[in-house]
């Protein structure tokens, strides 16, 4: 590990502390051309004496905007102090995580998933656009049918077609001879570039794509293409389960990567990550924001430099041997209910290296379903699957109290 290490509550404290004289001060300095401020002092105490515990809510309340791509020339010098601690942070997910060169990517803390999954295609596009003087209707997305929405909501702010590509009902896993026959019937009606997703961990089964799949059949057509891993679920855990995983950096035909700090890292919600090779995120850039230092090249502008403090801190506070340890106290705790299901016969599908258990619907009663909130494939009346997600709070007892309510109802 180049970045990730394991630091001391003090030291941790002591860093934020000082990441936070970094910044501009609202309450000391003057500061009169910033359209901007700390947390209304009226409404949130920044007196509070706990705040000297509590770096995450001293960052809140310091109110730091984090504008902008703080990999890729200058950004706004009122807070240096958050923009380094977001490349910091970018660097353990990039390099240590994910197995990029140092220097050799861009990215930001986004406000979730969805954002980064968009800002993706939106710069993939741009990049056919610009550099092939590609049309948007000779340029395509394809997905899998069990992709994140918003894959589909990308496809409609951009303008772009998706191409969905059906998935094995038991197994989750794309179908090869599909895709293929949709790639070259989408070639024959004009698509000429194409920006493929696989996943890292769909949201409802876990799953993980093959990257291969697509990289195979895209290169057989000898077509123009951009590989993007959406990993907002799984970026978190697969790395660190699947320790020979190749859906990484290292392979040079990924070209971006996303992965969500709000689900299995549990910041707070809105915290995403988007990172990608260096020489696309330009594509992108918005030359309007003049009065942005460094303009702009992200989807929303405007961000919370408290998010990445909050990364920051869940990172260093475990280190890689603690978050590695976690993950594999997930991963036993999914065994045991698989074990479970597995005694009563009840079919279910299950990524090996994945926190997510979905079982068919036929084995759930709704009554199971409504007492431990069970997440359904779909809510129009024709479900077929239910998902358990082995999240921390999960504990065995917790699963062993369901098989009981589970067998109850099954052998009435």
């Amino acid at each position: 590990m180049k970045f990730w290490k394991k630091l001391t509550n003090d030291r941790r404290k002591d860093c934020i502390e000082k990441i936070l004289r970094a910044n501009v001060n609202f309450s000391k300095d003057i500061s009169l051309g910033y359209p901007a401020s700390k947390l209304d002092s009226k409404v949130f105490n920044d007196d509070a004496p706990f705040l000297k515990d509590a770096p995450i809510l001293q960052t809140y309340v310091a109110n730091p905007n984090n504008i902008g791509c703080h990999t890729f020339g200058t950004s706004e010098k009122a807070f240096n102090g958050t923009h380094d601690i977001e490349r910091e942070v970018l660097n353990v997910i990039a390099v240590d995580i994910f197995k990029a060169e140092v220097g050799s990517f861009d990215g930001y803390i986004s406000p979730g998933g969805t954002e980064a999954n968009i800002q993706a295609i939106w710069m993939f596009r741009n990049y056919f656009m610009n550099n092939f003087d590609a049309k948007g209707e000779e340029i395509a997305i394809i997905a899998s049918e069990d992709t994140h929405y918003s894959i589909p909501k990308a496809s409609n702010l951009l303008q772009l077609d998706w191409l969905k590509i059906p998935v094995d009902f038991d197994t989750r896993a794309i179908d090869k001879k599909q895709l293929e026959l949709i790639i070259i019937d989408a070639q024959k009606k004009g698509k000429k570039y194409f920006i493929a997703v696989a996943n890292m961990g769909t949201t409802m089964f876990g799953s993980v794509d093959n990257p291969k799949d697509y990289i195979e059949i895209l290169e057989k057509q000898q077509l123009q293409y951009k590989l993007h891993i959406d990993g907002a679920y799984g970026g978190f855990v697969y790395p660190f389960s699947n320790q020979e995983s190749e859906i990484n950096f290292s392979n040079p035909k990924i070209s971006s990567i996303t992965i969500d700090a709000h689900k299995m890292l549990q910041a707070p919600y809105g915290t995403g990550v988007f990172i990608c090779r260096k020489g696309y995120i330009e594509n992108v850039l918005t030359k309007e924001a003049e009065y942005v230092e460094g303009m702009d090249l992200t989807l929303c502008g405007s961000r919370s430099g408290a998010n990445a403090v909050a990364v920051w801190m869940i990172l260093f506070t475990y280190g890689p041997n603690g978050w590695f340890e976690k993950v594999s106290v997930l991963q036993m705790r999914t065994q045991f209910l698989c074990n479970q299901l597995d005694a009563m016969n009840i079919q279910y599908f299950r990524e090996p290296f994945m926190n997510i258990v979905t079982i068919k619907a036929e084995y759930i009663h709704e009554k199971i379903a409504e007492k431990y909130d069970l997440v359904p494939q779909q809510h129009d009346g024709n479900n077929k699957w239910y998902k358990i997600v082995l999240m921390d709070h999960v504990e065995v007892e917790h699963l062993t109290t369901f098989m009981e309510d589970l067998m109850a109802i099954n052998y009435a």
